[in-house]
């Protein structure tokens, strides 16, 4: 069996967390020139930046970096998921709309 993408798993993602009650958004986050060359940064986070950030119905900030299942964070990654988590919001890996809910709910891990 063929595993599903990145992309995949982050669709099934943003539907649950809708589902769930919870704001989300897609994080792109990178760099491009603009028209003088001079780089320009977007998304939230730079980079390492979660794929997912959001709102839970209960007002928490949170922020979801999605992976298959063989995928790995990078430490950029981990260390933005630290930086939110100590300054109060919610924030983890997830590998399934399940494990997404949780985290944005503040719930344990399924």
């Amino acid at each position: 069996m063929r595993d599903r993408s990145e992309a995949n798993v982050s669709n099934d993602i943003q539907i649950a967390l809708s589902q769930a009650g919870c704001l989300v958004f897609r994080n792109n986050v990178g760099c491009l020139p603009d028209r003088t060359g001079r780089p320009v940064r977007y998304g939230v986070g730079g980079n390492g930046g979660s794929d997912l950030i959001g709102i839970a119905p209960d007002g928490v900030f949170f922020a979801v970096e999605c992976k298959t299942r063989l995928g790995q964070p990078t430490e950029v990654q981990l260390w933005f998921i630290a930086a939110v988590i100590r300054q109060g919001g919610r924030a983890g890996v997830a590998r399934t709309a399940e494990e997404a809910v949780a985290i944005a709910l503040g719930q344990p891990s399924p």
